[in-house]
């Protein structure tokens, strides 16, 4: 396995990252929650497309952790032999001799350990890597595809009118308007109309968040990135629901109330006060 150089953070830390991201922490604080920088963690962030790629279940005790590995690269580096550090982290002895061959640095033609070298080395040999549903299914592919951008015809080239959107009204927003959501269909609606078309084949199933996670997440594939221009948001990255909901609702907030201004404010007594009292009584 070529050596890579300086090697990504572990996977515990991504898990922790993307527990604070969930929690709806901002990016910067939670890169500097887990002690990766700025960034790094909004490349981890964009190239994700705001959704997690890893799951972030805790693995089992069957494999040695990171800090174990730390435990046995210090150990190591001490002279310690292989049956030693084996009793001192609790561990089979044929488990830290196997560590030891796999896993050990070798970009210098020598075999040293080093915890980070061999935590990406084993990360890298334990991927599965699974292809996307969207990826080898050429017929699934071509219907969520038609349905993202409202592109559905019958056989005699009349379109299929997509599901009823609300009406549109222009506040705020008027650009939004000329978004091809307003007759595209949403992950949601196309997963739940594939049972209802193919009733028979099973192989014409797939879930929302697949579908999201094809336009979104960098490298899944199948789709065409420009379909997320087709979603009721139109946004490119997924807005963890707990960040949003941190952000302010409206701009007036306790400490400017009119009924709490302080008493200095009633009497004119600062000339600082004199207008916004005038616009006050005038309002």
């Amino acid at each position: 396995m070529r050596s890579p150089g300086r090697p990504e953070p572990s996977r515990a830390v991504q898990r922790g990252f993307w527990r604070l991201i969930a929690e709806g922490v901002s990016t910067e604080d939670a890169a500097a929650g887990v002690g990766v920088s700025t960034p790094v963690a909004t490349r981890w962030f964009r190239h994700a497309g705001g959704m997690s790629p890893i799951s972030l279940d805790e693995p089992t005790g069957r494999y040695l952790s990171f800090s174990e590995r730390e435990e046995i690269a210090l150990l190591r580096a001490q002279g310690v032999g292989v049956r030693e550090i084996a009793r001192q982290i609790r561990r089979d002895p044929a488990t830290i001799s196997r560590e030891l061959r796999r896993n050990a640095a070798t970009r210098g033609g020598k075999a040293v350990y080093r915890a980070g070298v061999a935590q990406w080395k084993a990360q890298q040999a334990a991927k599965r890597p699974k292809t996307a549903k969207l990826a080898f299914n050429d017929r699934l592919r071509e219907y969520v595809q038609q349905r993202l951008d409202g592109s559905v015809h019958r056989g005699d080239g009349t379109a299929v009118q997509g599901p009823q959107t609300g009406a549109w009204k222009g506040r705020n927003k008027p650009h939004r308007q000329e978004r091809r959501w307003s007759t595209a269909w949403s992950p949601e609606q196309i997963s739940h109309r594939l049972p209802m078309d193919f009733p028979d084949d099973e192989s014409m199933r797939i879930s929302h968040e697949a579908i999201y996670q094809a336009l979104f997440i960098e490298g899944r594939g199948a789709l065409k990135r420009e379909l997320v221009a087709c979603l009721r948001t139109g946004r490119a990255l997924r807005v963890p629901r707990a960040r949003t909901q941190n952000k302010p609702q409206g701009h007036v907030t306790a400490d400017v109330v009119i009924s709490e201004r302080p008493a200095d404010a009633e009497d004119r007594a600062v000339p600082g006060h004199w207008e916004s009292q005038w616009r006050c009584q005038a309002a």
